[in-house]
């Protein structure tokens, strides 16, 4: 009888284990498939910003080309010309530092600000070409212009892919249970790319005719 107790005892602290055990294992993996679910969504918005910065390259390759063009003809308006090229290089700058940190509050917010203060730049030269009809008739200003606003609309359809993902991914990071593994594992909240310039909220509009 005592020898039954035993076994009995022995079975029941057997089982109990196990449970307990593959409780611990379930949890484990709900845990790992969490973590791997924000890594997964904190990719995504990395490789949608890779994306914006290969348009806002081939921008900032372009304004040096588009600003030797109209130096022939703008000789008098040097001032806006160099406001061009130090809001080009301050923007190219600032790019290098989101690209290093994809969705990194400072690093997006300073991107944001030099992108609407090159936007607003471009804006003055753009108008200010108004004026001078021999530039708007030149051919390869027209195609410098025509290339920059089809990139302008790349930067524009990729900035909305990369805010679309950073929009899943803050909220996967917010919401219970993940919650409590992106405190855990410093899954940081990330930033928007948000240009509030009004130059920047439309591309360029080519009027070269």
């Amino acid at each position: 009888m005592e020898r039954e107790l035993r076994e009995k005892l022995i079975n029941t602290s057997t089982i109990t284990i196990v449970v307990v055990l593959a409780l611990l294992l379930l949890l484990a993996m709900f845990v790992i498939g969490l973590y791997n679910k924000l890594v997964e969504l904190r990719n995504r918005f990395k490789n949608a910003y890779a994306q914006i910065d290969v348009q806002l390259k081939r921008r900032y390759d372009l304004i040096p080309n588009l600003v030797n063009t109209a130096k022939a003809y703008l000789q008098h308006e040097r001032g806006t010309l160099e406001a061009v090229i130090a809001a080009r290089n301050a923007a190219a700058s600032a790019n290098d530092g989101a690209a290093a940190k994809p969705g990194d509050p400072a690093a997006m917010k300073k991107l944001a600000g030099a992108e609407g203060l090159l936007g607003g730049a471009l804006g003055r030269l753009f108008a200010l070409s108004e004026a001078y009809p021999d530039l708007k008739a030149n051919t390869t200003m027209l195609g410098l212009m025509e290339e920059l606003t089809s990139t302008e609309n790349k930067v524009a359809f990729s900035r909305q892919a990369y805010n679309d993902a950073v929009m899943v991914y803050n909220t996967q990071r917010e919401v219970f249970p993940s919650s409590l593994i992106s405190s855990s594992f410093n899954f940081s909240a990330a930033e928007l790319f948000v240009v509030e310039a009004a130059e920047q909220r439309e591309p360029p509009k080519v009027a070269f005719t």
